[in-house]
């Protein structure tokens, strides 16, 4: 990365939600990270906090949170105070986010070829005979055969992966500089997965755009991303090159590790995760 400012600067965020009561309660607590242009991997379990660090960073927090951070930058703009209409118009376009499943994603009653149009229309002054070229362009380069017949397709008519490729072409088609994926693969097969992988291994390396993985899956995490972030309780407790993730220091990444099944020493029965009070704390 040499000397070039990060691409994202997150220091101390913060984001809770108000309990029955009224009392609020942390649900990422002082995460900090800072992000070239690389693959970031964010790992924990259900809960641990690492979506909400995501959708903070997109300004797609649920209504009634509070979300708080002493830094909260991409390229030099301050995501926590600028206009409202400057965070619409970064989304989708210099900075997408890939969601895990991509029926709720996507509108239902538009072709799949229309909302990657209207996508690519609302950041970009293209006619609409370029979108449409552009669109098409986008779901070969997703690896989709015939992208003429994707794009007169509704959302309902394609299988799980060809939903979720048709919308990482509509996340990528505005050319972002940032995506965060959310368990882009969770609800693909394993084939489809390493394709939707490397699809987005293409975009990091050959369009330099910085990569934020979020996943509950360490083995995934640890073989696609450069660096991961391991998540509990919504704090990071460990930071750690991926290809030094065997030498992992705190005892939660370590049972993350245990807990793989590997092939070269069967373990029946597989090691439970030994959960100490003490990872919740600062």
């Amino acid at each position: 990365m040499g000397m070039t400012a990060p691409l994202l600067v997150v220091d101390d965020l913060r984001v809770a939600y108000p309990d029955r009561e009224g009392q609020w309660q942390e649900v990422v607590r002082g995460v900090s990270f800072t992000l070239g242009r690389e693959r970031l991997g964010i790992v924990g379990e259900s809960g641990s906090g690492k979506s909400q660090t995501g959708r903070a960073i997109l300004g797609l927090t649920a209504p009634g949170a509070r979300v708080t951070a002493r830094t909260l930058r991409f390229d030099g703009i301050n995501l926590l105070d600028c206009p409202a209409r400057q965070r619409r118009e970064l989304r989708g376009g210099r900075i997408a986010m890939v969601l895990q499943d991509p029926k709720y994603s996507l509108n239902p009653v538009m072709t799949i070829g229309a909302q990657i149009v209207e996508t690519l229309r609302a950041h970009r002054p293209v006619s609409r005979a370029q979108a449409r070229k552009q669109a098409l362009d986008a779901l070969a380069a997703v690896q989709i055969d015939d992208p003429a017949r994707v794009f007169a397709l509704y959302p309902h008519e394609v299988s799980g992966g060809m939903g979720q490729r048709a919308m990482i072409a509509m996340m990528l088609i505005a050319q972002p500089e940032l995506l965060i994926a959310d368990e882009p693969t969770s609800a693909l097969d394993v084939t489809v997965q390493i394709e939707v992988l490397r699809i987005m291994d293409r975009l990091v390396s050959g369009r330099g755009m910085g990569l934020v993985f979020i996943s509950h899956d360490l083995r995934l995490v640890s073989s696609f991303c450069d660096r991961v972030l391991v998540m509990y309780a919504g704090r990071v407790v460990e930071q750690i090159a991926a290809s030094d993730l065997a030498q992992a220091r705190h005892p939660y990444t370590q049972g993350l590790l245990n807990c793989l099944p590997r092939l070269d020493a069967p373990r029946h029965p597989l090691p439970v995760l030994d959960r100490q009070p003490e990872w919740t704390q600062p």
